[in-house]
């Protein structure tokens, strides 16, 4: 609800990371990728291209996630 609500994304990806071979690290811990997306932006492009598109500093859409998590 805080991402919709602070980044208005049109979707989102999902993904689960279980067991050290998927990324995960330590045996038995399990994580979740959130990665709000908009319709046109890059897609793969840091999977296939090894490259990062970021279009906005991270810090102030930090700043907005922390204050809606805090009000929740």
């Amino acid at each position: 609800k805080v991402i919709k609500k602070v980044l208005k994304p049109q979707s989102m990806n999902l993904g689960m990371n279980l067991g050290r071979g998927s990324g995960a690290g330590v045996p038995g811990h399990l994580h979740m990728h959130i990665v709000p997306r908009w319709i046109g932006d890059t897609n793969f492009m840091p999977v296939l291209g090894k490259t990062n598109v970021v279009s906005v500093p991270l810090e102030p859409v930090y700043e907005r996630m922390r204050k809606a998590f805090e009000a929740v």
